[in-house]
């Protein structure tokens, strides 16, 4: 047995998530595991349908296991998204590598990129350098990794999923990890690109089909179609962030600067310039334009208002996630869940209940976890009730 894990949102799963697996069974995975983000996405919005759809989506096309990455790691920066997930699958002790998107899909290269990033040379002083350009954290890092490694690696940095794929690799380095990285090279649409005629779109452009009416079928494997289009019957999808708009800028205008500084991945004054957006701003995308600049991207500024909108302090994605919770498995599923038990070094979370007999830290995660499904719903076209989160059940798929 081999097992194969996958960090995913799935948002939806489209053929391109489908060619990575079974890639991923080329290099001689038997069963895989997904750990997939929940309700709200790391681009800073809430992801097109539920969670339970989107795992239904995962175990129609052939994912075995699929547990959750927690919302403060979930909805974090890259690095912090790649530490919870790999800290995730690396716990559950029965995962023997990790497969990903790369643009490259060198796992030499990535490798190369990693140590250089870790490096003692690439320390605070050689970034401040071109941080005072006033340009961004990760355009600064890259810069100076092509000025100290050459240009090979620092074009890594440049590109979305490789850049990702440096952070699950080191992850794996700094949890000492026996997982194996193994690099699905990408085709098609690149990571966020629309209007595309692509075979392989991007999600970002199969969402925006989906919001504008336009067709997107043709993008998706059979088994995700069918499932979204009973979310769409049910007015269960697609969830629309600007639908949560007017709610997340009276949050903002509630607020001081100082309660907008709690949130993750603040510096250099950043919830100032947030602050006085969400006095100007009337749309979530005026806040977002005010506040970005070179130094701040407009990805960082997107998560830094929604942690701030669901309640997201700093301190809860300090360290790594608390507990493996449990969203769907198949039967094959149910052999790895089986082994997990017995090697896991976290709880393994079956249902609401299981997080009584843990800790603080891991309620907190809960109840975070909670509010923003409550959230969330109010996204629906048909908005939901609260408490959902806590009646959900384990989602099985009988093969």
């Amino acid at each position: 047995m081999l097992t194969a894990g996958i960090v995913a949102e799935y948002n939806p799963f489209h053929l391109g998530h489908a060619y990575q697996l079974e890639q991923t069974r080329q290099a001689g995975a038997t069963h895989t595991v997904a750990v997939m983000s929940g309700n709200f996405v790391q681009r800073g919005e809430p992801a097109i349908a539920l969670k339970q759809a989107r795992v239904k989506m995962a175990l129609a096309n052939g994912i075995d296991l699929v547990i959750e990455l927690p919302l403060p790691w979930a909805t974090a920066n890259a690095r912090s998204f790649a530490s919870g997930a790999v800290c995730l699958l690396n716990a559950l002790g029965v995962v023997d590598m990790l497969s990903f998107g790369s643009e490259s899909g060198d796992v030499t290269l990535l490798k190369s990129a990693a140590e250089a990033v870790d490096s003692k040379q690439m320390n605070s002083e050689a970034i401040k350098a071109h941080l005072a350009d006033g340009i961004s954290f990760a355009s600064a890092r890259e810069a100076a990794v092509r000025e100290l490694f050459g240009g090979t690696v620092a074009d890594i940095l440049k590109r979305p999923n490789d850049t990702l794929a440096v952070e699950y690799i080191r992850a794996i380095k700094n949890l000492n990890s026996a997982m194996k990285p193994y690099a699905v090279k990408r085709f098609g649409a690149g990571h966020d690109q629309t209007g595309t005629d692509s075979f392989f779109a991007s999600a970002s452009q199969i969402r925006k089909n989906l919001l504008n009416g336009s067709e997107y079928v043709r993008f998706l494997p059979k088994a995700t179609a069918e499932i979204l289009a009973k979310e769409i019957e049910a007015e269960r999808a697609p969830a629309d962030y600007t639908l949560l708009e007017t709610a997340v800028l009276c949050a903002l205008r509630m607020m001081t600067a100082e309660k907008i500084a709690l949130a993750p991945d603040i510096s250099e004054g950043i919830e100032n310039r947030i602050f006085e957006a969400a006095r100007s701003a009337v749309t979530l995308e005026q806040l977002f334009s005010l506040a970005k600049t070179k130094r701040y991207a407009h990805a960082r500024i997107r998560r830094i208002v929604l942690h701030s909108f669901l309640g997201v302090d700093a301190a809860d994605s300090e360290g790594l996630p608390p507990y493996i919770r449990v969203l769907g498995l198949s039967l094959k599923g149910r052999e790895l869940l089986r082994t997990a038990r017995k090697s896991a070094a976290l709880p393994i979370i079956m249902k609401a209940a299981d997080v009584f007999a843990l800790d603080e830290r891991a309620k907190r995660v809960f109840a975070l976890e909670c509010r923003a499904a409550d959230i969330f719903a109010l996204s629906l076209p048909k908005p939901l009730p609260c408490g959902l989160e806590q009646k959900a059940n384990v989602i099985l798929n009988v093969e």
